[in-house]
């Protein structure tokens, strides 16, 4: 049952909500909050340090201001503490590349009916330059994300005595860098594109995980998967397939599983009727925005997917997480 308390003007927030996440989108790209969090500045002195214009960047100020995510005091500025934490761009918890990720999106969302009425995406073409930058920022948003995540999750998941991990479609190897930080005996490979190479080396560079975690290049539909594991971990890769792709996929994953290895699968999942949560299902629309075949999957097709990839023992971890996230666990016979 709803329990929605719709008005017309909740409505019309909602219709507008894009104005919001603009700004937001603006700010980051402009690269204002780093500024700001540094030293107080007036629209003028802000303006001149960037080279903008003064008229456009006080509107903007004053709405990200009105956004909570700046103060103002006099003509001055400055970036609140939570701004300051995660949209800074020198913070450890800085976020602006998966926003940028959402910025890059917005184009293909705004043609949604069109994609809804073909059934196939509707990206336009960009440069091979924009392209590279676009996958970067989405490499880098992923590992932004994953921080938040993972230190929460690799708690929670007991991998006492298993020794080799399979982190598939792994990106920068954030999970695998963190399973491996909480179990000393534990060694991983990521196995990715080609052009995920630099960044996940640079992560574990950055982490002292050179020695323990490996990176192996391909394609996880068409090339083979390297070495034997006894536990697999698959991090909202599914999603980015159709039921045949995750079908092919959970089978060479279990393939390369030895006898009584464990294959997790980390989803933003369904209910059985597929109209809830919110976020899972709005996820789903963004698959058929920008894959030919990917969507949102429910928690019984997921458990089905993993039984006729020959697993046993399934079940879904206790694990809280954010916008409808879970975890599935099955067992290798």
């Amino acid at each position: 049952m709803s329990t929605a308390n719709w008005t017309a003007a909740e409505l019309l927030k909602l219709s507008g909500s894009y104005w919001s996440a603009c700004a937001l989108h603006a700010g980051v790209k402009l690269d204002l909050f780093t500024s700001l969090s540094q030293q107080n500045l007036t629209a003028a002195e802000l303006a001149s340090r960037l080279d903008l214009s003064r008229r456009g960047l006080k509107m903007l100020l004053d709405a990200l201001t009105a956004l909570e995510l700046l103060t103002k005091k006099g003509d001055c500025y400055a970036a609140t503490t939570f701004a300051g934490q995660f949209l800074d761009r020198s913070a450890p918890g800085y976020l602006g590349h998966i926003i940028l990720h959402h910025h890059h999106l917005m184009e293909s969302w705004s043609h949604l009916d069109e994609a809804v009425a073909s059934g196939v995406p509707v990206r336009k073409s960009v440069s091979h330059d924009a392209e590279e930058a676009e996958r970067k920022c989405f490499l880098l948003g992923m590992f932004d994300l994953a921080m938040l995540i993972a230190p929460r999750v690799v708690e929670e998941l007991d991998l006492s005595g298993r020794r080799r991990l399979l982190d598939l479609g792994g990106g920068p190897g954030t999970y695998a860098i963190h399973f491996c930080r909480q179990y000393p005996q534990l060694r991983a490979v990521i196995f990715d594109l080609p052009t995920t190479r630099p960044i996940a080396e640079q992560t574990l560079d950055r982490f002292g995980m050179v020695g323990r975690i490996q990176f192996e290049a391909g394609d996880f539909q068409s090339d083979p998967l390297p070495g034997s594991f006894d536990v697999a971990w698959l991090s909202h890769v599914l999603h980015g397939e159709g039921m045949q792709g995750c079908t092919n996929l959970l089978e060479k994953a279990v393939a390369a599983l030895e006898p009584g290895g464990l294959l997790l699968v980390q989803e933003f999942i369904l209910e059985a009727d597929r109209a809830a949560p919110l976020f899972p299902a709005l996820f789903s629309l963004n698959m058929l925005l920008v894959t030919p075949r990917g969507q949102a999957y429910s928690e019984t097709e997921l458990r089905v997917l993993l039984q006729n990839a020959g697993l046993e023992q399934i079940e879904r971890m206790p694990v809280e997480l954010p916008n409808g996230a879970g975890i599935l666990a099955g067992r290798k016979p």
